[in-house]
């Protein structure tokens, strides 16, 4: 048989065999945008932008709020208030303790006052680790809290949106969360104070359609998606076409819905110079 005419290779024993590689695990992640695979802690000195193809990885608000206040500054608002599940639906509360205990947070936005430079604001970091970042009460009564309390020390108002829109788990006392905030951010206006929001990728549903989009100044992220319902849903609604790069932010800006778009790497200075600039 041919088989018998191949010689079987020696194989020299390095000292290696049955020795298992040293892979740390969680060390490294894959880019959506280009596939490569990245380690941890450089994507994070990048501030957590793909090096290879400049793509954006979602932020958790504590890695957010590092990446834009001084060290050491932010003091997070402690409400001590609970999601609650007024339409009974099996196993929401299971989901909302799971998530605490996943995530460190009581809920989908973490609030607080905190320094950028030396300037104190009133901040606010919503999560889209924590069921999409999805703006049920509790939510919408942390992040009125932190407008009345910026408000009431007369400081300027940062919000970083990221949302799928209202919670349906409640819906609608979700839906109420909308007018609560766009209510609490029109006397923070009459007060004549600084309401900067910026937008992260994705921004829609109830979130957009409220505060979010009350800035004195708008901000986004590059590429970020921002509106109220999906490209997909529109365009089986109205049946036509949408046009290229709908509902991104470059689109946005060029439409007149957003101010300014600032890399994530530039976004803190270009908060305080937006303070300063105001005072």
């Amino acid at each position: 048989m041919i088989i018998d005419k191949f010689r079987k290779r020696n194989i020299k024993n390095t000292g290696n065999i049955n020795k298992k590689v040293d892979i740390p695990i969680g060390k490294w992640v894959k880019c959506e945008k280009c596939q490569e695979i990245l380690y941890k802690e450089t994507l994070h000195e990048n501030f957590s932008i793909c090096p290879n193809c400049g793509n954006y990885f979602r932020l958790s608000s504590r890695r957010r709020i590092k990446q834009i206040v001084d060290e050491g500054t932010f003091s997070p608002f402690v409400l001590n208030i609970k999601t609650t599940n007024p339409l009974n639906i099996e196993g929401y509360i299971e989901k909302i303790n799971n998530l605490q205990d996943k995530t460190g947070l009581e809920e989908a936005v973490l609030c607080g006052k905190a320094k950028i430079h030396g300037e104190e604001v009133v901040i606010c970091a919503m999560d889209g680790n924590f069921l999409m970042g999805s703006m049920g009460s509790v939510v919408g009564e942390k992040i009125t809290y932190s407008i009345e309390q910026a408000m009431a020390l007369r400081l300027p108002l940062i919000i970083f949106a990221v949302s799928g829109g209202a919670r349906m788990q409640e819906g609608m006392i979700s839906l109420m969360q909308m007018a609560k905030t766009s209510a609490a951010i029109a006397k923070f206006n009459e007060a004549g104070l600084l309401f900067i929001s910026v937008l992260t990728d994705p921004t829609y549903g109830g979130v957009t359609a409220s505060f979010a989009s009350l800035g004195d100044i708008i901000l986004a992220e590059p590429n970020a998606m921002i509106g109220f319902a999906g490209p997909r849903v529109i365009k089986q609604t109205i049946q036509q076409e949408l046009p290229e790069g709908f509902q991104t932010a470059e689109f946005l800006l060029e439409h007149g819905f957003i101010d300014k778009i600032v890399d994530r790497r530039n976004m803190r200075d270009m908060l305080y110079k937006l303070i300063n600039f105001n005072k």
